[in-house]
């Protein structure tokens, strides 16, 4: 499913731990490493994909994480021409993505990269929420600060789990929490 300019929509995820360490996923068989992401599916929210890609990617469930943030636009990159299938070729320019950041509140052995029939992942590893871009492809680089640049500001501002009524028993919403003082 292509938007008008070409463009697949699209999830990414940032995972944080308590310590505000961020998930690296390794791809399988290459030397490259990326957060999460996937396509959305007709029919889908970009908050419904999340979840669907959260467990098909690393095998976490609604109940292990809970969402700090989103982006509020779409981020864009584009693919180069050699690394697109021969028969999207005119017509696909890249992915057009909304990030989410989550915090695990499930544990580390809550991870399983084999909880799908067709694994992305070989390897993860926590690791600073500002460590260097280099291990990521380039041509994703730019969204990636991007999206890191737009959700820190979630990391630290005081949130507290709340159920929003609208999650039907899946993983509490992040509910800034100001006071009026």
């Amino acid at each position: 499913m292509l938007d008008r300019e070409g463009y697949r929509p699209n999830v990414g995820i940032i995972l944080c731990n308590a310590r505000n360490e961020v998930f690296w996923g390794k791809r399988i068989r290459e030397h490259s490493w990326q957060f999460p992401q996937g396509g959305i599916k007709r029919g889908e929210t970009p908050e419904q994909a999340m979840y669907r890609e959260l467990h098909e990617e690393i095998g976490l469930l609604p109940e292990h994480v809970y969402v700090l943030g989103r982006t509020k636009d779409w981020l864009r990159y584009d693919v180069p021409t050699h690394w697109v299938r021969r028969e999207w070729r005119g017509s696909y320019r890249g992915q057009k993505q909304i990030w989410f950041l989550l915090r695990l509140i499930g544990r580390d052995c809550d991870v399983s990269l084999r909880a799908c029939d067709h694994p992305e992942f070989d390897a993860w590893r926590w690791n600073n929420y500002w460590v260097s871009l280099d291990a990521v492809i380039e041509f994703k680089r730019r969204v990636y600060e991007q999206a890191l640049n737009e959700l820190a500001r979630f990391l630290n501002s005081d949130h507290r789990r709340v159920r929003h009524p609208s999650t039907h028993g899946r993983a509490p919403v992040a509910v800034e929490i100001v006071s009026k003082e």
